[in-house]
């Protein structure tokens, strides 16, 4: 049985949707931890944003990346937490409430995602920090 090939306009159409969501889930999240908006949106509301339907957005996004389209939502979440503890010296509560979780569910999330508590990611970069000064001081 012979396959047809996609053409090529529908293949750019595709990669448009997924440049385009990527694109708003990374301008939402940094909105979200600047205090600019104080719900998350999901995938239906980036669907909407899109004009397209929240179904053919999960399709598109895991046709053209091979992950569906929370993998980017929860990296660019996770990726905004580490900067915020690399970067502040906020509380780790006031960090998730910041991006709209609660203390405990931001721990777990943080975890399953990072393979470490925010609490022990805070405390690995203070140290190896300390340990780059010492040595630093000592050369």
């Amino acid at each position: 049985m012979a396959s047809t090939s996609i053409p090529q306009k529908i293949l750019a159409r595709q990669h448009e949707i997924t440049a385009d969501f990527k694109r708003l889930v990374a301008a939402h999240v940094a909105d979200v931890a600047a205090g600019r908006t104080t719900e998350m949106l999901e995938i239906r509301d980036f669907a909407s944003q899109l004009c397209i339907h929240p179904t053919h957005l999960s399709n598109t996004i895991k046709l053209t990346t091979g992950q569906p389209p929370c993998f980017f939502f929860e990296a660019e979440i996770l990726a905004v937490a580490q900067r915020l503890l690399r970067t502040t010296t906020r509380p780790v509560a006031d960090i998730a409430a910041s991006l709209t979780y609660d203390p405990s569910n931001f721990t777990k999330f943080f975890k399953r995602f990072a393979g470490t508590t925010p609490k022990q990611y805070r405390e690995q970069l203070w140290a190896s920090q300390r340990a780059e000064n010492s040595e630093l001081l000592t050369i």
